[in-house]
């Protein structure tokens, strides 16, 4: 994603033809099918990206043909960083289906008592 359109043939070959790509950046779950439908979902994105936009994969788990990656998104247009959850179905090394969930921000630690 950091390469932005740059990289789109590369991202788009790690998917399925009929893959499904459900995301909830417009404010609802918006589902797209096909990659065509997927490659204009990210175009959306590279036009508009936010600005010094960084991702951090916290956790990684793998389930037979299901990838769960738990992440922190970063960003100077939000008040607080975010927590996610992408749910990734692979089948013949491609992925069939992702979803992308916004679980909430990111909880701040509470401050150290005072030195005493």
């Amino acid at each position: 994603m950091r390469r932005g359109s740059a990289g789109e043939q590369e991202l788009l070959a790690l998917f399925h033809e009929d893959a499904t790509y459900v995301e909830p950046f417009s404010g609802a779950p918006r589902e797209h099918v096909g990659k065509d439908a997927i490659r204009a979902c990210l175009r959306e994105g590279w036009e508009q990206p936010m600005p010094d936009l960084t991702i951090t994969v916290e956790r990684v788990d793998v389930d037979g043909d299901e990838v769960r990656a738990r992440w922190v998104c970063a960003t100077s247009a939000w008040p607080a960083p975010m927590r996610g959850l992408d749910v990734y179905r692979v089948a013949d090394g491609r992925i069939t289906r992702l979803e992308t969930s916004v679980l909430g921000p990111v909880e701040t630690p509470p401050e150290p008592p005072p030195s005493r």
